[in-house]
């Protein structure tokens, strides 16, 4: 058996022994049979290369590969909703153009409606103002305030139409020569009537009368009287002032006249908003 040492100054070794073929005579110049070993460099650098297929950070390929893919899915999503409510917008935008559109046309016809009627064949057509319907339609009304009548032996009432909160509507005239208002419709009529007057020497036998009535062809009618007694004060011979309201719904025909009588003229006061007198179809 032959011993054989070889050293390496580079890298220390293991010591290698050399076994014979069994005894025999060895050939010369052939290489003695070696038996493959594992030295120690080679097994560190399996270590690295194990070390680099970790990836960075101590984080494996595949992972980071997947947390990418992630990544990419949640941008694609916002980049999709960005581009939905693009859409969604300019759709909007389109729906209210098209209402508006509607919205106009339907206000034009309904115009066209109010105005253009269809025309006759025979005769010429002329269209109905909103103005003169809105006339036509206006419910019968009439206020009148109280005015200064020199002639106090009257008793039958005059007053002012177009004075303070005078007015006549509806169809309803002020009669200027007796003081009355005529209806122009048959029906029922809320009538009211204020009158107020001052005593200057008030005592226990003062009293007037306040009557409302309607004049119609051939016959006269009381629609509502009071009698007013013991307003003065005790202590008599003071001037005192006093009122009489009268109020009520009636039935009234085409072409009535409705007036006042005061029993003491005389004594009425002169304010407007004291004394007035009015009507309105319900």
């Amino acid at each position: 058996m032959s011993h054989q040492q070889t050293h390496d100054h580079a890298y220390p070794l293991p010591q290698v022994f050399v076994m014979d073929g069994g005894g025999g005579q060895t050939h010369r110049g052939a290489l003695p049979t070696m038996i493959p070993t594992w030295s120690f460099p080679p097994a560190q650098e399996v270590v690295r290369n194990s070390g680099k297929r970790r990836g960075c950070m101590g984080v494996s390929s595949r992972l980071a590969i997947l947390v990418l893919l992630l990544f990419a899915l949640v941008f694609a999503s916002l980049g999709m909703g960005a581009v939905w409510t693009v859409n969604l917008q300019k759709e909007l935008k389109e729906v209210r153009k098209m209402v508006k559109a509607v919205n106009k046309t339907t206000e034009e016809l309904a115009r066209k409606e109010q105005i253009i009627v269809p025309q006759k064949q025979i005769g010429l057509f002329e269209p109905v103002l909103k103005e003169e319907k809105e006339v036509e339609e206006e419910r019968p009304a009439a206020h009148v305030v109280g005015r200064i009548d020199h002639d106090s032996s009257r008793k039958t009432l005059k007053w002012n139409s177009h004075v303070g909160r005078g007015f006549t509507a509806g169809g309803v005239v002020y009669r200027v020569e007796d003081g009355a208002l005529q209806v122009n419709q048959t029906g029922l009529y809320y009538i009211y009537c204020r009158v107020e007057l001052i005593f200057r020497t008030c005592d226990s036998t003062s009293s007037f009368d306040h009557s409302v009535f309607v004049r119609r062809p051939g016959r006269t009618s009381h629609l509502m009287d009071a009698h007013r007694q013991g307003f003065c004060p005790t202590q008599q011979g003071r001037a005192w002032t006093t009122d009489s309201y009268l109020g009520s719904v009636l039935h009234l025909q085409k072409d009535d006249k409705v007036l006042v009588n005061v029993s003491h003229p005389h004594y009425l006061t002169h304010e407007h908003y004291a004394n007035f007198f009015g009507l309105y179809k319900v």
